[in-house]
């Protein structure tokens, strides 16, 4: 990843992404999704009920990230949504889906963590699960600090790694597929069960967006965003499909949501299916965990970047405390941003609460896409002469498909999540009292 390029109050990044490094961001940030986390959307609705929701989540990702890559292309700007929907529907709206973003990116980091340290406990018991996301949090929070000029080919290269483990563990555990075990207790709360789903659903795929906030940083944005943002979004489709359906195929949904002897939900559902394919003193096994530390690192450093970017961008242009748009001078890294993100994920991982964290982030997801595709239409209409070197196939109907599943899925995580629904739009409504307040027209930078 590029380095902040001065430090003045309005720094610029330098253009050093290809095509191959834009796919392994993609797949990266999102990559973890595949190794924990979705399990738990079993849980709420059964095989059948989280399949029907991955369904339509599926349809609204690749819908939504081409209509993304439309705006990326054509306004290529760190802030991504936030940028985006500051131009096409003003600074009110354009605040909302920043913090939004904030919301996000600062939120998924910390239950990463948490199965970060879930897979490493599994190594080394005597080793505290908390204690060691805590200790992942400090060290790539400091390595983003450092520098992140190699975090790219970092990032591709721990990509490589769990790909090529996410297709050994479904070559693994294939031969012992029955359709069978699909069909077990597959739908245990109803209909009800498909809409509590939604959010591990979405955390298949959360945080691909994500791309479009190196699009300032990429070489011919135009043309090589298009090809990442569409590479990673079929490779993790893939690799959405052949987790699912091969981790539950080996003994039900229950084998990889529940261990032995607990009603707790695991963070490390693949081992939980391997282990009973090929036992857990296996080499495949010992395999499976190390580089399933890689998947995860690899969403754990590349969303710390991008939430960094994310509140470095909100100072950068006074939409939040000036001092988070500033660069560290020995570094010149955003440092600030980097370390309240880290503070903030730090206290939400300390509540040990996997599920509720992945929901908080989804609420933050889904009003990002929601306003996207909003500001999608509201520049078509308001600058249909923009330059727009790539545009949505199928326009109206991809991005109207990708805001009516996104609408939908918001509405029923409320309903079904009502507190953290409160919380989550609470933060949002107080923090945009305080802009309100506190913004000044001149503060932004231009």
């Amino acid at each position: 990843m590029a380095e902040l390029q001065d430090s003045s109050s309005s720094p610029k990044l330098k253009q050093t992404l290809g095509p191959l490094m834009l796919w392994g961001l993609g797949v990266g940030y999102v990559i973890s999704g595949m190794y924990f986390g979705w399990n738990i959307g079993l849980e709420k609705g059964g095989t059948l009920g989280l399949a029907i929701a991955t369904f339509f989540i599926i349809i609204m990702y690749v819908t939504f990230t081409f209509s993304y890559t439309e705006l990326a292309c054509a306004i290529p700007k760190a802030g991504g949504a936030f940028d985006y929907a500051d131009r096409g529907l003003g600074k009110n709206m354009g605040f909302i889906a920043g913090i939004a973003q904030i919301v996000e990116f600062v939120f998924a980091p910390p239950a990463i963590a948490l199965a970060i340290g879930a897979y490493f406990h599994l190594s080394f018991p005597q080793f505290d699960t908390i204690a060691i996301a805590i200790v992942a949090y400090l060290i790539f929070t400091g390595l983003n600090i450092y520098g992140v000029k190699a975090a790219a080919s970092f990032e591709l290269i721990i990509t490589i790694l769990a790909v090529g483990e996410l297709l050994l563990f479904t070559g693994a555990t294939m031969p012992e597929f029955q359709f069978e075990n699909l069909k077990q207790n597959a739908l245990p709360n109803g209909v009800e069960g498909i809409f509590a789903a939604i959010p591990f659903a979405i955390w298949f795929f959360l945080a691909i967006e994500g791309v479009a906030n190196v699009a300032e940083e990429t070489i011919n944005p135009q043309r090589n965003v298009l090809i990442g943002f569409g590479s990673a979004i079929l490779t993790l489709v893939v690799l959405c499909l052949l987790t699912f359906s091969s981790s539950v195929g080996v003994a039900g949904w229950e084998a990889i949501v529940f261990p032995v002897g607990s009603e707790t939900a695991s963070d490390s559902p693949l081992p939980l299916a391997l282990g009973r394919v090929v036992g857990e003193n296996a080499f495949l096994y010992e395999l499976l965990i190390t580089i399933g530390l890689f998947g995860l690192i690899a969403s754990f450093h590349g969303i710390i970047l991008a939430a960094g970017r994310a509140t470095f961008e909100f100072g950068r242009v006074g939409y939040a405390p000036r001092f988070l748009g500033k660069v560290q001078k020995k570094f010149r890294t955003p440092a600030n941003a980097l370390i309240i993100n880290m503070v903030v994920g730090i206290i939400a991982l300390l509540t040990g609460k996997t599920g509720e964290i992945i929901t908080i982030a989804c609420f933050g997801a889904l009003s990002l896409y929601i306003i996207s595709m909003i500001t999608f239409f509201s520049l078509r209409k308001k600058e249909p002469d923009m330059p727009r070197p790539f545009k949505v196939p199928m326009y109206p109907v991809f991005p109207a498909l990708a805001l009516t599943i996104a609408v939908v899925a918001l509405i029923a995580m409320t309903v079904y999540n009502l507190m953290l629904g409160a919380i989550y739009f609470g933060f949002v409504s107080a923090s945009f009292i305080a802009f309100k307040m506190f913004y000044k027209e001149e503060a932004k930078v231009v």
